[in-house]
């Protein structure tokens, strides 16, 4: 049965650190336990290698906002900063905003949750230096039961956790907890009579799983079964409307040692066979002369290319061809690829350092698409300056750093 490790880390390093294994319905727990700061992450790394993690982070460093806001969805996470700059405490070149998908409202249709990047970048850290990997960061009180029309409250240690709706929700001190408490008692005017001046108390609803630190007088407390505080969370995970690792943060997998050579290898062992073919079926085409020799020829070099066939018949062989080929272009202009692969075989001699993932022919566009890896930037440039010395127009794309080497991508018109 899959397991699942839940980590709750604190604001700080020095902070105490809770954390809980239950089983894949969240329903049996396997193991609890409590460690007194994040240096002691390294007693659950053997527990996380073996299981999904998830990590909630207090809602305490987490702003929760929600706005309307108008445009489209790009539009959107380029003017919310700037909308909130005078709600927030910190510069928001600062923040990282993280964006959720919280039930539709009419009045708001964009949710965001603001964290300074070095909270994020210090909540990563003392799980990397723990070798533990998640791929979830959730603010822990978007993990709490969400009620209609109430509020559901835990207390977590000295901390009091409560969610007030879909997107809102605070992690509390006792000081701050007093506060809240007693601004759930909220006046409203009763509207039923213009002769009546008096307010009404309007009675607000929380459902608590533990004793709280103080109650408010006009405020319902609803007692519910005590629970751990991160079985509860647990138990709610799955419905929690965010997840911080997401756009500079999103965590990405990296490959394996044994599984990056064996890609390699078959890189270049599959350019190698596209050249191979190319080369052979270029020479194929312009042996139609003499038809004898030409389909002896044909037929020894088709088994040379692919000794898994059997059969071979000079009528079906360039049918054949063409679903090969299909496998790395649209099959529109076969002669068109081959015609390609000739023109960027320099360069890839030129520049060893250059490793291909994936080629892509266009035929209608006569332009093909390659998809691939270096060591450093260098690399992409040579390639383009040996691109370009074969008189093709390269546009290079987006490069993107992974760590131990650098991927990126290339669009080369075969024909200016």
């Amino acid at each position: 049965m899959a397991e699942t490790l839940y980590i709750r880390l604190g604001s700080l390093p020095t902070q105490s650190v809770h954390w809980l294994i239950t089983a894949s319905d969240n329903e049996e727990i396997i193991a609890s336990g409590q460690l007194d700061s994040a240096a002691a992450l390294t007693e659950l790394t053997e527990k996380a290698s073996t299981r999904k993690t998830t990590v909630f982070v207090p809602a305490s460093d987490v702003a929760l906002h929600q706005l309307q806001v108008p445009g489209s969805a790009r539009d959107m996470k380029r003017v919310v900063p700037f909308m909130l700059e005078d709600e927030l405490a910190q510069p928001v070149e600062s923040l990282f905003f993280a964006y959720g998908n919280a039930p539709k409202n009419p009045d708001y249709n964009c949710f965001v949750a603001a964290v300074e990047t070095s909270q994020m970048q210090m909540w990563l850290d003392v799980l990397a230096a723990a070798d533990i990997k998640t791929k979830t960061f959730i603010p822990d009180v978007l993990a709490m039961p969400l009620m209609a029309n109430a509020a559901s409250a835990i207390m977590l240690e000295q901390q009091t956790l409560i969610r007030l709706n879909a997107w809102q929700g605070y992690t509390l001190d006792e000081a701050t907890w007093g506060m809240l408490n007693d601004s759930m008692a909220t006046p409203a005017e009763d509207t039923a009579s213009d002769e009546q001046e008096e307010q009404e108390i309007v009675q607000q609803v929380i459902h608590h799983y533990s004793p709280l630190h103080s109650t408010a007088e006009d405020v319902q407390y609803i007692a519910e079964p005590e629970v751990l505080p991160l079985a509860l969370l647990a138990k709610h995970a799955h419905n929690a409307p965010v997840n911080l690792l997401q756009g500079q943060f999103k965590i990405v997998e990296k490959r394996s040692a044994a599984t990056t050579q064996w890609v390699i290898a078959a890189s270049f062992a599959a350019v190698a066979l596209l050249l191979n073919v190319g080369m052979k079926a270029n020479e194929l085409l312009h042996l139609s002369r003499e038809q004898a020799a030409i389909e002896a020829h044909i037929i020894t070099v088709y088994k040379d290319t692919f000794p898994d066939t059997k059969r071979v018949r000079t009528s079906t062989i360039k049918s054949q061809l063409n679903r090969k080929l299909k496998e790395v272009g649209d099959g529109s202009n076969g002669d068109g690829f081959l015609i390609a692969l000739e023109k960027i075989k320099p360069a890839f001699i030129a520049v060893p350092a250059m490793k291909p993932v994936s080629l892509k022919f266009d035929g209608k566009r006569q332009e093909i698409r390659i998809q691939a890896t270096a060591k450093d930037y260098q690399a992409f440039d040579a390639f383009q300056q040996a691109l370009e010395k074969e008189k093709l127009s390269v546009n290079q794309g987006s490069q993107n750093n992974q760590g131990d080497s650098i991927s990126g991508s290339f669009s080369i018109k075969v024909k200016p």
